[in-house]
C-alpha cells in the first residue's frame, strides 16, 4: 500500500528540551519546496550539506546539516528532508514553522505521534512487527531488551514468521487443490507428506513461540508484589532487590501505608517490585486505604512474594494470622498466579526455628543479603525466563497471543488430518484461520496470493 499522495508532514524528530544537536524532519512532496526556501539551493541525494537555514526574510535561523532522501530509498519511503541544527528548543520551532510555512502551499502540516513510521510501513519499507520494534528500542529499559529489539528491527522475527507462513501456504495448497480438483484422483495429501509437513510446522511454531515469549518477557516484565503481616521485611526487601534505600524501614508496625513500586532487572528481564502495607485488621484510616490498596496490586501481581517472619513463628496469633492471609490470596488469586513464601529474618532467627522450617523453602536475611541470590533465580524462574540464545527478539503479547492461535488452529488440524476424507473443508478452514493469526503479527499476505501460488505452482489444467 503506497501514501505517496497523502498530505506532506514535518516534526521535530529528536527528544524535547536541550541538546548538542537536534532534527527537524520533513516527508513527502513538499520537501522540494521546503528544501528550496530554507536551504537556498538543490541537495545531492545522500548528502550531507552544511549551510544557513533562512527564514522568510532571508535572515539566518542557524547553521547546520540538510541531508534529502529521495523516494523510495529513505525511512518512510517517500522524499525525506533532515535539517540538524543545534538542539535548543527555540531554535527548534523556529526552524519546524519555517517548514511549515515554506510547504504551506504544497499541504504540509505537522505529523502525528509515530506517523513517518506509519508511512513507512504503509510504503512497505517495514512490516509491523519492525514498526513496533522501533518504539520497543526506543523504550528498551535493560540492554538485553536493546538487542532483541534492534534483532526484531533487523527483521529476524519477521523472516521466522515469513518461514512459517511459506510451509503454511504450501500445505494450504495441498488441501484446497486435492479439495477443488478431486477429478485428478491424485492423493496429493499422502504423496506430499502432508502430515510430515504440519509436524515440521508445529515444531518450528513451538521453537518461535518460545522465543517470542521471552521477547515479551524482555519487553514487558513481570509485577512482582511483595504481601505480608506487618514488619516482616517486605520494605527491607525491596530495598535489598533494588539496591537502593526506597522505602522507610522502621521497627513501629504499620509504616508502609502506600504502594512503593521500583523496576529492577535480573539477567536483563525487568521485574516490577512492589512493596505494600502490612496486612491485618486495623482501625487507622489511612493504613486501611493501604490495606485496600496491598490488596488491589495483590490481585493483579503476576507472582506474589507471601513474606514470612521468623522470628515470630513461635506465637500463636502470628501464625494464626498468616493463615488466614494465605488462604486468602488462594481464594483471591487465579491458580495461575504463583504464591512464592518467603521465610525472612534468618540472621535474626534461633536455630530452632530454622531446623523446623520447611527446607524446600526460601529463607533469607533482607537485612544483610544471604539468600537474596536464590531468591533472584525463583523469580526468573517464576517469570518463565531461560537462559536466552543470542536469537532471542523482542516481541509484544500480541504477538504471543496471535502465535497460541495459531498453535490452536495447528492442533485442530492435526486432529482433522487423520481424517481427511470426510473433513479436509474443515481442515482448510483451519489452516487458513492459522494463516490469518500469523497474517496479524505482521501485517503482510493476503487471500488473493494464495490463488497466485497454487496457480503457479501446481498444473491445474493438465
Amino acid at each position: 500500500m503506497s501514501v505517496h499522495n497523502a498530505q506532506s508532514i514535518a516534526a521535530i524528530a529528536t527528544a524535547s528540551g536541550r541538546g548538542a544537536v537536534g532534527i527537524v524532519r520533513v516527508s513527502g512532496t513538499a520537501v522540494e519546496a521546503v528544501a528550496a526556501a530554507i536551504c537556498g539551493r538543490r541537495l545531492k541525494p545522500r548528502e550531507a550539506t552544511y549551510l544557513p537555514f533562512r527564514a522568510a526574510d532571508s535572515s539566518s535561523i542557524d547553521q547546520g546539516l540538510a541531508i534529502y532522501f529521495p523516494a523510495p530509498h529513505s525511512y518512510t519511503g517517500e522524499d525525506v528532508l533532515e535539517l540538524q541544527a543545534h538542539g535548543g528548543p527555540v531554535v527548534l520551532q523556529l526552524l519546524l514553522a519555517r517548514c511549515l510555512e515554506s510547504g504551506a502551499d504544497a499541504g504540509l502540516r505537522v505529523a502525528q505521534p509515530g506517523e513517518f513510521t506509519q508511512r513507512a510501513f504503509l510504503n512497505d519499507k517495514i512490516d509491523l512487527t519492525q514498526a513496533e520494534a522501533i518504539a520497543d528500542l526506543i523504550d528498551a529499559s535493560t540492554e538485553a531488551a536493546a538487542r532483541s529489539a534492534s534483532r526484531s528491527l533487523s527483521g529476524e522475527f519477521s523472516r521466522e514468521i515469513a518461514l512459517l507462513r511459506d510451509a503454511l501456504i504450501h500445505l494450504r495448497m495441498l488441501v484446497e487443490a486435492t479439495l477443488d480438483f478431486p477429478e485428478e484422483e491424485i492423493d496429493f495429501l499422502q504423496k506430499a507428506d502432508a502430515q510430515g509437513q504440519l509436524d515440521h510446522l508445529r515444531q518450528t511454531l513451538a521453537r518461535v513461540m518460545q522465543r517470542a515469549r521471552q521477547g515479551a518477557l524482555l519487553r514487558e516484565g513481570v509485577k512482582i508484589v511483595i504481601a505480608g503481616q506487618p514488619n516482616a521485611g517486605k520494605s527491607s526487601l525491596l530495598n535489598a532487590l533494588a539496591g537502593a534505600e526506597l522505602a522507610i524501614v522502621t521497627p513501629v508496625p504499620g509504616t508502609t501505608r502506600d504502594v512503593v513500586s521500583q523496576t529492577i532487572q535480573i539477567e536483563g528481564v525487568p521485574l516490577h517490585v512492589i512493596d505494600t502495607a502490612g496486612l491485618r485488621d486495623s482501625q487507622d484510616h489511612v493504613e486501611m486505604i493501604g490495606i485496600e490498596r496491598a490488596w488491589g496490586q495483590i490481585e493483579s501481581a503476576d507472582a506474589v512474594l507471601f513474606l514470612h517472619d521468623l522470628t515470630r513463628l513461635h506465637q500463636s496469633d502470628y501464625v494464626a494470622a498468616d493463615d488466614a492471609i494465605a488462604q486468602t490470596l488462594a481464594d483471591k488469586l487465579p491458580s495461575s498466579v504463583p504464591i512464592i513464601d518467603v521465610w525472612n529474618k534468618i540472621d535474626a532467627a534461633p536455630d530452632a526455628v530454622l531446623s523446623a522450617t520447611p527446607g524446600d523453602k526460601l529463607h533469607l536475611s533482607a537485612k544483610n543479603g544471604v539468600g537474596l541470590q536464590a531468591l533472584r533465580q525463583r523469580l526468573l524462574e517464576v517469570a518463565g525466563w531461560q537462559s536466552a540464545p543470542e536469537g532471542v527478539y523482542i516481541a509484544r503479547e500480541r504477538h504471543v497471543q496471535a502465535l497460541r492461535r495459531v498453535q490452536s488452529h495447528l492442533d485442530e488440524a492435526h486432529s482433522l488430518l487423520a481424517s481427511q476424507a470426510q473433513s479436509l473443508d474443515l481442515l482448510a478452514e483451519e489452516l487458513r484461520l492459522a494463516q490469518n493469526a500469523l497474517n496479524e503479527i505482521t501485517g503482510e499476505f493476503t487471500s488473493d496470493d494464495l490463488l497466485g501460488v497454487i496457480f503457479s505452482s501446481f498444473c491445474i489444467g493438465k
